[in-house]
């Protein structure tokens, strides 16, 4: 429960720093959104568990990888610098698009940026069974089977979730996380939920 509380509040400072900077201009606004969303991302990845076989040690650092035009500058680097989780260290590289997804099915945090939209869905069923915490923030990526998708809320950033695509990930999503999220299901091929 304190972890929750801890999130909550990381979350309410987080947004009211955008809230705050939202008049100073596009630019500042872009950045504080994208520090929140940084901060999300390493939360996420403390409430997130992977399957032992998602890495090659017991020590394999937690690779985040962006795919596409990086918003968050060095942001992201910061905010996970000499953090560890259960022992791991992080490592943020950039990618970019490629058929084969080589570098890709690497991370075990993969942020897809707006600048790849065109490219969701090939993303994603490269994805399918991969224990790959997918991110984005395009509209319905969650309900195109990525995982988590960061939406923005009377200037606030708040995100969805796929639980159905975590389970096909092999991932366990902690109960706290989902009590902070809206769950959405993946649509099907013809338009409908899927069940």
């Amino acid at each position: 429960m304190r972890k929750v509380r801890l999130l909550i509040v990381l979350t309410c400072l987080l947004s009211a720093m955008a809230m705050g900077s939202h008049a100073a201009g596009a630019d500042s606004s872009d950045s504080s959104e994208y520090l929140i969303k940084a901060g999300f991302i390493y939360n996420f990845a403390k409430l997130v568990g992977w399957p032992t076989t998602a890495f090659p040690q017991p020590d394999s650092p937690i690779v985040i990888g962006i795919l596409g035009n990086d918003p968050f500058g060095g942001t992201l680097d910061k905010i996970v610098a000499d953090k560890k989780i259960d022992g791991r260290g992080f490592v943020v590289k950039r990618v970019k698009w490629s058929k084969d997804f080589k570098d890709i099915k690497d991370c075990n945090i993969l942020f897809v940026s707006l600048s790849e939209k065109e490219h969701i869905d090939s993303v994603v069923e490269a994805m399918k069974g991969l224990p790959i915490l997918t991110i984005g923030d395009a509209p319905g990526f969650a309900k195109r089977g990525g995982i988590i998708n960061f939406t923005l809320e009377d200037n606030k950033v708040r995100f969805e979730v796929n639980v159905e695509a975590a389970k096909h990930a092999d991932l366990t999503i902690s109960s706290r996380l989902l009590t902070l999220a809206t769950i959405v299901q993946q649509a099907a091929a013809d338009g409908r939920k899927s069940e």
